[in-house]
């Protein structure tokens, strides 16, 4: 294991997780085929190199990321973490979210993942009516209580919701989209988090792929892949695809972030961004295989960038991005 990845305290659950954790929708679906001979050999390289946080869901395709987190959590000795998602089984409506249904959906995660309680549940991006609602977190409280999950938190697509979920007490983690080409949660709710001692996971931190630097406007993608069917939204909330960033406006500022990353891979450059805001327990970049795995978690053991390129980043954002998802997330 790699001694220098840094650890970072995951908020109310009071776990020292790795700086880079692991993102498993890709290995799950809506990414193109995966193989699961690639996926297992991701997971055991993101842990040889450190990690020790796993985020999944049970919809990554349908309940196949969990089976093989689970698997891989067999073949494993030391102390790992999972995070789970879970809400969207169901169609998107406040009815569906009672304490039968959250347990049923828990229990299932549970033999997915062969573990008898479920170390974070996360809401999964539901209605926004859900931090408003205090008999779904009762309900989670009661999970608690029953054993069947340790910590609970939430997913979410706007700062907005992120700022009301605060409220609840029990909230050990939220999850959300943060990255060089969606920087409004820098504003106020990364100190509010703190404030609250709840937990913040990055999600799309390389912004599906534009962040890496290799997608250019002749790149096609998978008939199965969110990039390909999710540009406007039609299958999930756009902010979950490029950043909500239109893919052509996203390369053009690639360009000039270029220079100031040098000769570090863009990669590692957009993962130290985010890992620059104290706040950030983790980031959970995706992997197909073991190469990128290996390759994401190595930004885990550098330090963060400087204040002038912190600077010259914003600027590019300001410039470029902002006017398109300021006001949207």
């Amino acid at each position: 294991m790699t001694a220098t990845m840094q650890r970072r305290r995951l908020g109310k659950t009071g776990w020292d997780v790795s700086a880079v954790g692991f993102g498993a929708w890709q290995i799950g679906g809506n990414w193109g085929e995966v193989a699961e001979r690639d996926a297992m050999a991701a997971l055991h390289a993101a842990a040889d190199a450190g990690v020790n946080l796993f985020d999944t869901a049970d919809v990554y395709g349908d309940g196949r990321s969990e089976s093989l987190i689970g698997r891989f959590l067999r073949e494993r000795d030391e102390e790992l973490y999972v995070a789970t998602k879970m809400g969207r089984r169901a169609p998107l409506g406040m009815e569906h979210y009672t304490l039968t249904n959250l347990r049923t959906w828990a229990d299932r995660s549970r033999e997915l993942l062969g573990v008898e309680s479920l170390g974070l549940v996360q809401l999964h991006c539901l209605p926004s009516e859900i931090y408003d609602t205090p008999e779904i977190f009762a309900s989670l409280e009661t999970l608690v209580a029953e054993g069947v999950i340790d910590h609970y938190g939430v997913s979410v697509e706007t700062v907005d919701e992120a700022t009301r979920a605060l409220r609840w007490e029990g909230l050990a983690t939220i999850q959300l989209v943060f990255n060089i080409f969606r920087q409004k949660p820098a504003e106020t709710l990364l100190r509010a988090a703190a404030d609250h001692d709840v937990g913040l996971i990055a999600r799309v931190p390389l912004a599906s792929g534009l962040l890496t630097g290799k997608l250019t406007r002749d790149t096609t993608f998978p008939e199965d892949d969110h990039r390909n069917f999710n540009r406007d939204g039609a299958a999930f909330d756009i902010g979950e695809t490029f950043a909500g960033v239109d893919l052509s406006v996203g390369l053009d500022a690639v360009e000039e972030l270029r220079p100031l990353a040098g000769d570090e891979p863009l990669v590692h450059f957009a993962l130290r961004w985010i890992l620059s805001h104290p706040q950030i327990s983790t980031v959970i970049p995706g992997a197909r295989n073991a190469e990128q795995a290996r390759s994401n978690a190595q930004a885990g053991s550098k330090s963060p960038l400087d204040a002038a390129t912190l600077a010259a980043v914003r600027r590019i954002y300001r410039d470029k991005i902002e006017p398109f998802v300021g006001h949207r997330w």
